[in-house]
């Protein structure tokens, strides 16, 4: 069972190779990286670079060939999975934010929202409260009974954001999401994640080749033929 108390992620020398013998190819080639609770870091570095690999290893969608991941006091993976359920871990404790908004299109926005709750086992009241709540707190809720049809696509990335918070995980990830946005959405969406995070104290990274919100973030890695390496950021302000 995953601890209840996980906060923040951590990454340590993380590998992965594709193949084996003279075709293999080293994707990550010892990963370092830290985002603690409430914060939000920026993943940036050209196609090919790792980025997607990395992503999916910190997803636990692919397993590491090496490394070290950590979520607040608890090992996740040490040279393979510590977690013996997955879809456990990646159901409650990282939430996903992708550039399409992939909501569900024959159920309503808080539908949308309310369903991960729900297969988690909370009773249907309670998740749909959840979602209520978010939708809130994200300037959507008079969209609530819409349909994903009826939203623009500034609205549909909030229902998204909504959907990769309402399971309350400490880690979130987030794809692009900005990339098919204009600046004022773009810097929007970047705004609510960063009020997402202090609010709920998640830990969100954001891989990004948007050029408008990448002065935003205070810490930035780049990944660099599979290594990455940290800088500051400008952190420029989003009021």
């Amino acid at each position: 069972m995953v601890d209840a108390r996980v906060e923040g992620i951590q990454i340590e020398g993380l590998r992965k190779r594709y193949g084996k013998g003279e075709t293999a190819v080293d994707a990550l080639k010892g990963v370092d990286m830290r985002v603690a609770p409430g914060e939000v870091v920026g993943l940036i570095g050209p196609s090919g670079s790792g980025k997607s690999t990395m992503l999916k290893c910190l997803g636990a969608v692919i397993e590491p060939t090496a490394g070290r991941m950590t979520l607040g006091e608890q090992v996740i993976y040490q040279d393979g999975w510590k977690i013996p359920d997955l879809r456990i871990l990646r159901r409650d404790k990282i939430g996903f934010v992708f550039q399409a908004p992939y909501l569900i299109p024959f159920l309503d926005v808080t539908d949308n929202v309310a369903l991960l709750p729900m297969l988690a086992g909370h009773p249907n009241g309670e998740a749909r409260r959840r979602a209520l709540e978010l939708l809130e707190a994200l300037d959507v809720a008079h969209r609530a009974k819409a349909m994903p049809s009826q939203l623009s696509g500034g609205e549909q990335q909030r229902v998204s954001i909504a959907r990769a918070l309402v399971n309350r995980p400490p880690v979130i990830l987030a794809d692009e999401p900005t990339a098919p946005l204009d600046s004022e959405r773009a810097l929007a969406v970047v705004r609510i994640l960063n009020q997402m995070a202090r609010q709920y104290e998640t830990a969100i990274i954001i891989v990004t080749h948007d050029e408008k919100i990448i002065p935003t973030f205070k810490r930035i890695y780049h990944i660099r033929d599979g290594k990455t390496e940290e800088e500051a950021g400008e952190g420029r302000s989003l009021e």
